[in-house]
Formats: structure tokens, sequence, C-alpha cells
């Protein structure tokens, strides 16, 4: 595998372990994710064991540029914000 993980890395990847065609497991993981951003933009999305997806609004406020010292507004802005669960915080740190 390479560093980014893509949707089509996913669908070969649905495709060796269960055996669906490339195309199918390219549908099936369109809905998946289809699903969570629906699920993402109504509220918050909690997938057990793995973690959650909240989303944040964040206010508008001075940023500078580090470079040249130059002060501008930035703008208020929606963000999403992933906090991973412990297991998977647990998982990660086994490998």
């Amino acid at each position: 595998m390479s560093d980014n993980l893509t949707k089509d890395i996913i669908a070969r990847e649905i495709n060796k372990k269960i055996g669906y065609s490339k195309n199918y497991s390219k549908k099936i993981l369109s809905i998946i994710l289809e699903c969570m951003a629906q699920q993402i933009k109504k509220s918050e999305l909690n997938l057990k064991n793995f973690g959650v997806f909240k989303k944040i609004f964040k206010k508008e406020r001075i940023g500078r540029n580090p470079k040249t010292k130059e002060e501008y507004i930035i703008k208020s802005r929606k963000v999403l914000k992933f906090v991973p669960s412990k297991k998977l915080i647990k998982y990660i740190n086994e490998i």
C-alpha cells in the first residue's frame, strides 16, 4: 500500500477480501461515504471503536504571515474534527 489511502485502493482491498468486482466495490464505498457525509451534515458521526467526526464552527480572527508579519483576517468557517477512539489509538500504538 502507498502512503495515501484513496478510494481506488480501498475498492481494491474490498475486491481482494470479499471478492466483489472492483466496480461494485467502488459503488459500495461511494454509498458508505455518502451516508457518512449526510450524517455529519445533520449532526456528528460516531463510529464505535473508530472515532467521532464533529462539525465545529470557528470564529473570524486575525492571522499573521510569519514571513512578512503582515496581518489579515481569517474568515469564520465550519471545519471537521476527528476524535479517535481509545481502541483505535491503542491499535495504532501497537503497530
